[in-house]
């Protein structure tokens, strides 16, 4: 196990790493759009290659962040029932649910999306709108997301195995709470605690 956990966190690391790179797409996104913008509103010309370059960089980050995404707990999950379980019973869930639907789901894209890469970068493929880009790039995209997204459920399985068998923290852990629960339950008491310290009468003394 211990061989497991090393290299899981070489692929969480690597993961998270790709991911606050790729994050900063969305940067050059939003300036591309304005240059366009500039240009088209100044001198009346545009290009289709600088729209297709903005659907790149979205593209880029959509693909390159979701390991990342999942490595820290952040993919749209429902809370209903899991919260109301043990810690025992959502780590059973969570395991479930990457083992026999994730994975497979990450299996068949791969399968899909490796000829669907190869055969456009064979082909040299480029857009079909005037002045527009080369596509396998952007296929290329996604092969590699759902690469880099299959080894951090590889990851997730191995965390998920060793904090079942007590040799893990799980640093995720809400304890029962749905998340948006904790992060309420959080601000309220920062508030109160504020309100105390500048000498006010805290919330509930206020109400009553």
């Amino acid at each position: 196990m211990t061989a497991l956990l090393r290299l899981s966190r070489v692929i969480d690391s690597f993961n998270e790493r790709i991911g606050k790179v790729a994050a900063w797409a969305i940067v050059v996104a939003i300036l591309v759009s304005a240059i366009n913008a500039i240009i088209r509103r100044i001198f009346g010309v545009s290009s289709n290659a600088w729209l297709e370059l903005q659907w790149y960089l979205f593209g880029a980050v959509f693909m390159l962040c979701a390991a990342w995404t999942l490595k820290v707990n952040e993919h749209i999950r429902i809370d209903i029932i899991s919260s109301k379980l043990t810690k025992r019973g959502r780590d059973t869930i969570d395991l479930i649910g990457h083992l026999f639907f994730l994975l497979p789901f990450l299996a068949l894209m791969l399968y899909l999306s490796f000829p669907y890469f190869i055969g456009s970068y064979r082909s040299g493929e480029v857009s079909s709108n005037a002045g527009g880009l080369l596509i396998w790039p952007a296929k290329g995209l996604i092969l590699l997301g759902f690469i880099s997204l299959g080894f951090q459920c590889l990851s997730e399985l191995i965390k998920r195995v060793a904090i079942m068998k007590g040799e893990l923290v799980d640093e995720h852990d809400t304890a029962g709470h749905n998340a948006v629960e904790a992060e309420a339950e959080r601000l309220i008491s920062e508030l109160a605690d504020t309100s105390t310290t500048k000498g006010g009468e805290p919330p509930g003394d206020v109400l009553r």
